[in-house]
């Protein structure tokens, strides 16, 4: 029955009695206008493929942030949308919306060791044992400075938490733990949902507000959700910082492995099994340790620009929009990898080719509907999301209209092709007043919501609807779930441990043949009419009373 559901809600084609099935009521259990949910069922998975085949072929070289690769699918984006017919965003009436970077390259010639007040020096590997990038954004730094084991490195007094409190870590290096404070209470750090305490990018940006000079991550599989092949790769790349940016900088940001800590520990005589328990209780107090870090960062720093792709769609209000919404997705990947022998670049077909296909089709489904919407929708592929979200970060500051005449972010990122969804994830839906019309429309659907199966993971604070957030917009990203038509219940997740495991920042995210994009068309549909849903609602969308990006938004579009 609900595969029946589905195929009716979708539009897909179906041998009954005289010819295709296309669902007439839709629209009408959903409130669309009759052309609108025909140019919905118009959405087609082979023009998504199209587009996934040609962001990830080689060409592309990876779609590097501010590389040749990843400006030729940046025009290509736009060209696409020039196509539809969107009216330029970008700057000077264009469609590519100009960000000026700074890239720091950490090279070969860099050095690190752990020094003991008793015994030898321990000298680490890079890669192996650590990654590190100088955010000074300076050719050469050194480091010699001591070791303060800082636990997880969290200052949230809404928890009552410090793990701050009786230790100076100015001019310091903090060791500190991946995730944050482990808890079954929901109103301690959301129990095990992340928090934003828990992101890495958090521990550089406090320890750097409170003066220390580096940060050593430990990092551990479990609580960071992806192995360190992943850590490897995402920051033996060039690391990409907005220029201009004004705010305190590490000069050594690092990750160290997790036997790495554990030599530290014992070096000061501790236990880290020990010391990471000890860290999760109320009771831990940040303590100096007997051993000094020793480094010489040399980098390779250069000045370039990389794009956002903005796409216009006004609405029948005739662009004064009080309730807008966006579509979002990056087009970047980490580009080619010079120093791997082999395949050295870094495809990205799912993670994430797949989401700006779904944004590309979703615009060319918009612009050929007959009704205009009656707000505006803006279409955005972002770049530097895998350099940590700074395209959508600058976007949200840089919107064409005010944040507060948003009324929703839609996002798509790494959606897997692997067939017909009966379940979708929509993290971070349920913080907002729009909740209730997404439960409803994703039981017309016939699609199950599936609570976020790896809440620890954080995934809320690691796609480019977090940047939106931050900037008041109501967003949250829309994937799969775990259920697929046609699969037993746990076939999902195995291919998801998979892909985690064997190609998730690998140079083997490819493209192929074999992909079944009608994963990808169905969330396209699915997110096309939660867009015509809330354009089409009576009051913009707000966060819920409490929500954590709550004072970011005035609760009237219409607020100065």
């Amino acid at each position: 029955m609900r595969t029946f559901r589905l195929m009716l809600a979708l539009g897909i084609t179906a041998g009954l009695v005289s010819g295709a099935w296309a669902a007439p009521d839709l629209g009408r259990e959903l409130g669309l206008p009759a052309n609108a949910a025909a140019a919905m069922r118009s959405i087609d998975a082979e023009r998504i493929r199209a587009h996934v085949r040609f962001l990830s072929d080689d060409l592309l070289e990876g779609r590097g942030t501010g590389t040749r690769g990843g400006d030729i699918a940046a025009k290509y984006i736009a060209t696409q949308f020039a196509l539809d017919g969107l009216k330029p965003a970008g700057d000077n009436g264009g469609y590519l919306q100009k960000i000026e970077f700074t890239g720091v390259q950490t090279l070969p010639a860099t050095t690190f060791a752990l020094a003991p007040e008793h015994g030898g020096a321990l000298d680490l590997k890079l890669g192996a044992d650590y990654v590190t990038n100088n955010q000074t954004q300076t050719d050469n730094v050194d480091v010699d400075a001591p070791v303060v084991f800082v636990g997880y490195g969290i200052e949230a007094p809404e928890y009552g938490w410090n793990d701050f409190k009786g230790v100076d870590v100015k001019g310091k290096v903090l060791l500190v733990i991946v995730n944050q404070p482990p808890s079954k209470d929901p109103k301690f750090f959301k129990g095990e949902a992340m928090t934003y305490y828990g992101r890495w990018t958090y521990k550089f940006e406090e320890a750097a507000r409170k003066g220390a000079v580096g940060v050593l991550i430990i990092h551990r599989t479990d609580l960071a959700s992806y192995g360190w092949s992943v850590v490897r790769s995402s920051w033996s790349n060039e690391q990409v910082y907005l220029s201009n940016d004004s705010e305190p900088k590490l000069k050594a940001a690092s990750w160290i492995q997790l036997e790495v800590a554990r030599q530290l520990f014992a070096a000061a005589g501790l236990k880290l099994d020990d010391m990471m328990a000890t860290a999760g209780t109320r009771e831990f107090k940040a303590r100096d340790l007997p051993v000094r870090f020793k480094a010489h960062i040399v980098s390779k720093v250069r000045k370039f620009v990389s794009y956002n792709v903005l796409g216009l769609l006004p609405g029948a209000d005739g662009g004064n929009a009080s309730q807008a919404v966006v579509y979002s997705a990056h087009y970047d990947h980490l580009g080619l990898d010079p120093s791997m022998a082999g395949d050295n670049i870094y495809n990205g077909a799912v993670d994430n080719g797949t989401g700006v296909g779904v944004v590309l089709e979703l615009a060319h489904a918009f612009a050929a509907s007959s009704v205009h919407p009656p707000h505006t929708v803006l279409f955005a592929a972002v770049t530097a999301e895998e350099k940590g979200l700074l395209g959508s970060n600058f976007l949200g500051k840089h919107l064409p209209m005010a944040a507060r005449r948003f009324a929703l972010g839609l996002n798509f990122d790494a959606i897997p092709p692997i067939g017909v969804p009966e379940s979708v994830n929509v993290t971070g839906a349920e913080r907002t007043s729009f909740y209730p019309v997404v439960e409803k429309t994703a039981k017309a659907f016939g699609f199950d919501i599936q609570p976020d199966a790896e809440p620890g993971a954080g995934h809320y604070y690691r796609s480019d609807h977090f940047s939106l957030a931050r900037a008041g917009v109501p967003a949250f990203s829309i994937n799969t779930g775990m259920k697929f038509a046609g699969h037993p219940a746990q076939w999902g997740k195995a291919q998801s441990d998979e892909y985690t495991a064997k190609h998730y920042h690998n140079p083997s995210d490819e493209y192929s043949p074999a992909m079944d994009f009608s994963s990808n068309a169905s969330l396209a549909k699915f997110g096309f009419v939660l867009g015509w849903q809330a354009l089409l609602a009576k009051g913009t969308v707000n966060w819920l009373p409490g929500d954590e990006f709550e004072a970011a938004r005035p609760h009237s579009p219409n607020a100065p």
